[in-house]
Order: C-alpha cells, then sequence, then structure tokens
C-alpha cells in the first residue's frame, strides 16, 4: 500500500519499520511521505538546519537491515557529523564546516536502519533552552507558533511533534532532551554518562555533563533505539552500567512497586508556575493510582549553577579557540550570540583551580544523589518551572544579564541528571488550558533506564499520549 500522511503518522518508528519488513510500504515510500511534509511544514516551524532529501532518496532505495528499516530521522546540528552535509553547531562561526564523515552515533543510526532526511536545529553550541539563532532564525513550537520548541534540541522536537518523522536525534548536556520532548508533548530521555557516543573525535563532552540520544512520541520506539544504538564509545573513559535484559524486555513488565521522593522544598525555592504545579500534583496522584508510593524527600543543588556555568565556559572558550587556530584567525564576538562571547570572556578569564573545584562540587552532587537514591527508586519534579517559552524570552541573543535570569527561572530541575550523570525522562502527562504540553521528569538511578522505561510504558498506557497531536 502507499501511506497518506494521516496513515503515516499514525504509526510510531516501530509500526513503521513493520510494514516495511511486511513488505506493505517501501522505505522511499516513508521518506517521500516524510520528505513532503517536512516541505509542508517547515516554513512554519523552521527546524531543519540542512535538508538531505536527495540523499536520503538514494538511501531509502538501498538494501536497509536493522529494527528501524527505512524509518525517516534526522541529525542534531551539535557535534554529530553526516558525512558531506554541514556541521554549524547552530553557529555563524562555523558555516563553512563541512563534515568529511559520519560520527559514531550516525554510524549507528543508519546501522539500525534509520534514514536521516535533514539536520535539525540547535542553538549556538546547544547552550540554550530555546532554539533561537542568528545564523538560522527561530524554531518554533508546532503547538504555538508564538512559542519556543524547546532547546536545544529544539529542532528535534518540532519535526517529531509536527508529523515529520516519528523520533529524530537529540543531546543533552543540561536538560536539551527533556526540554524539548516537555514542550512539543514527546517522550525523550536523557542516558546514563557512558551508555551512548556523544560526539565525533571526543567520548565526553563539557566534562562529561553532555548525553546524546533521541527524542520520540512512543516509550516502545525510545526502548527500541536504546537496544539498536547503546554502548560506549571507544576509548570512553565513562561506561554506563549495563542493565539485565533488554530495553524491550523492560517496558514489558510494569515496575513493582516504586518509592517516588518529590523534592518540594527545592521547587518551592524555584517560583513553579501554577501549570506545572498541577502539572506535578496530576502526576502524583496518577503514581499514586498506579500503586506508587510518593513522598517528599531533601535535595541540596546548592553552588552547582555556577559550577556548570563555569565549566561550560570554559569549554566553549577552549572550542572557540581552536577553531581559530585551525582556520589560522580568531573567533571574533560578531560570529557569536552575545551571550556566547560572554561565556567566552568567562572561560578564558577563570583559573584552572575554578575548573577543578567546579567538577569536585559535580562529584559531591553524586554522592549526595545516590546516597538519596538508597531510600527513593526515582526523584520526581516538573521537567519545567514554566510552560513553553514565548519567542525571544530566553535566546542567546539577549543581553547576558537578563538571559541569565530568565533561563534559571524556566529550567532549575534538569541540569542535576547531567552533573550527576544519572538518566532521567520528561513524559508528557499533561497539557494546560492553553493547550500547551506540560513534562514532569523522573530522574534515575545511574544506569536504570530500564526502570524509568519500564515506568514511562506503565504511564503510557494509564495516560496515552500517542494520538495527542498540534493542529498544525
Amino acid at each position: 500500500m502507499s501511506l497518506t500522511f494521516e496513515e503515516y503518522v499514525s504509526h510510531d518508528a516501530t509500526a513503521l519499520a513493520a510494514l516495511v519488513q511486511a513488505g506493505e510500504v517501501t522505505a522511499a515510500e516513508l521518506v517521500e511521505v516524510a520528505i513532503i511534509r517536512a516541505q509542508h511544514v517547515n516554513s512554519q516551524i523552521n527546524a531543519i538546519a540542512h535538508p538531505l532529501f536527495d540523499e536520503a532518496r538514494a538511501a531509502a532505495c538501498q538494501a536497509l537491515g536493522g529494527p528501524f528499516s527505512g524509518v525517516p530521522f534526522s541529525i542534531k546540528d551539535l557535534n554529530h557529523p553526516v558525512a558531506g552535509a554541514p556541521l554549524t553547531h547552530g553557529s555563524r562561526a562555523f558555516v563553512d564546516n563541512i563534515a568529511t564523515e559520519d560520527g559514531e552515533a550516525t554510524i549507528r543510526f543508519r546501522a539500525a536502519g534509520l534514514v536521516p532526511i535533514c539536520i535539525s536545529t540547535s542553538p549556538e553550541f546547544g547552550l540554550s533552552v530555546t532554539t533561537e539563532s542568528t545564523l538560522f532564525g527561530a524554531t518554533r513550537n508546532p503547538w504555538d507558533l508564538s512559542r519556543s520548541s524547546g532547546g536545544s534540541s529544539g529542532g528535534a522536537s518540532a519535526l517529531v511533534a509536527a508529523g515529520v518523522m516519528p523520533m529524530a536525534h537529540a543531546t543533552d548536556g543540561g536538560g536539551s532532551i527533556r526540554v524539548p520532548a516537555a514542550c512539543c508533548g514527546l517522550f525523550g530521555v536523557k542516558p546514563s554518562r557512558g551508555r551512548t557516543p556523544i560526539g565525533h573525535d571526543r567520548t565526553e563532552g563539557w566534562g562529561g555533563l553532555t548525553a546524546s540520544f533521541a527524542i520520540t512520541r512512543s516509550v516502545r520506539d525510545a526502548a527500541g533505539l536504546f537496544d539498536a544504538v547503546a554502548g560506549a564509545a571507544q576509548g570512553a573513559r565513562s561506561v554506563a552500567p549495563p542493565f539485565a535484559g533488554s530495553a524491550a524486555e523492560a517496558i514489558a513488565r510494569p515496575p513493582a512497586r516504586l518509592r517516588i521522593g518529590v523534592p518540594r522544598q527545592l521547587l518551592a525555592v524555584a517560583s513553579l508556575h501554577a501549570d506545572c504545579a498541577a502539572a506535578l500534583d496530576d502526576a502524583v496522584q496518577l503514581l499514586s493510582d498506579l500503586g506508587h508510593g510518593v513522598e517528599e524527600c531533601a535535595l541540596d543543588l546548592s553552588g552547582l549553577a555556577e559550577a556548570m556555568t563555569i565549566t561550560v565556559a570554559a569549554h566553549i572558550a577552549a572550542l572557540l579557540d581552536a577553531h581559530g587556530a585551525a582556520r589560522g584567525r580568531p573567533v571574533e564576538a560578531d560570529e557569536i550570540e552575545q551571550v556566547t562571547a560572554a561565556l567566552v570572556a568567562l572561560g578564558r578569564a577563570a583559573p584552572a583551580t575554578q575548573l577543578v573545584a567546579a567538577d569536585a562540587a559535580f562529584q559531591q552532587a553524586a554522592i549526595r544523589m545516590a546516597a538519596l537514591q538508597r531510600q527513593f527508586d526515582l526523584i520526581l519534579t516538573p521537567t519545567l518551572a514554566q510552560p513553553p517559552a514565548p519567542i525571544g524570552k530566553v535566546a542567546l541573543m539577549r543581553d547576558p544579564l537578563s538571559y541569565g535570569s530568565a533561563f534559571a527561572a524556566y529550567r532549575p530541575f534538569t541540569a542535576i541528571a547531567n552533573q550527576t550523570g544519572q538518566p532521567a525522562m520528561s513524559v508528557p502527562l499533561n497539557w494546560n488550558a492553553e493547550g500547551l504540553p506540560i513534562g514532569v521528569q523522573f530522574i534515575g538511578r545511574l544506569g536504570e533506564e530500564a526502570l524509568l522505561l519500564s515506568l514511562a510504558a506503565e504511564l503510557e498506557r494509564a495516560r496515552p499520549w500517542f494520538d495527542r497531536r498540534p493542529p498544525l
């Protein structure tokens, strides 16, 4: 059969691949539906940094193996090269940078049968929780085009929410999988440190803060992708503990009764928006109805924001210094965003001892979190403290001081999982009165993605979200 768009968007990646494997549709047909949809909606959402339409059509005509044979996909424009395509990291400073080979993650995605049809947008160097850049403009939320689709994987979330593809590559250095998933009503998992490759010619990003995986519409797609692509990069210093069995097996069995902690004192400090507080309360009630125990817990995040700022600043400064040396001329301030320039200045001025102190703060946080999770299986928070932000509110083109205060108020909960290396997920259980998605976050123990996925599947069965689509 030849799929219409409505038929295409009613299937997740697992179901689309099954149609290809059964001979009911071809990979070329799936890719063509995705390309037509991308061409139709991208003028509204602005989520494509670079199209790969001809390359995708050619790839779809080749023999494809793997569990996701022929399923359209996108790769984020940040540290993950696709041979022959631009890799700009959302920055004017890298506008002429063309990848010469596929990165390790891209290789694994292709081996799983996925067909990249485009490079998705990212803010400059993945630095923000919105996807806006001088180079590409603002990526918009399919649920409300005046709002951000989140960041830094906002191109990925906008494409998936708009029905271009059922899942898309995403990365996460402080919430950049979970934030856009929450903004767009999708499922997003940040893996444990060392679970998947995080870029090209490196095994860590931002000193171990970053992770790479995907944003999906269904939990089973995330589980299937884990089973297809998980495994630390060659030479990695951090390797995530293996979990027993497969992710697919984990989602087939409901979790035992869980003890889930809610850090109410932390939430009070964060000036939580009423919609996000209501979504949290709703999740607590749903978990209780499912038989899980939910109670308050204490979680101290003092000093971690400053440690993260100096760590990211130092890494961005080093990146731009290396790029300037490689091309034979320094990167100038007018080639980067205003907030990026402020971070670079901070990173260049900071003594090495400050970076060491930041790393020590992360280690202490991981020890405290591990002690807390001897009492609790999971920690529950809202994903964001506010509903999806209006375009411009948290953009890197703002004055750095006003940006910093807006950023801190918007995203106070997700970075802890990056700082400690733990897996975490955003689950789309709630929409507010304006029809905007409001996500909740669960943080698991290091290496225990299987438990997160098991709970996510139970929540998905209890409160299905797959058929909720934006009016785009």
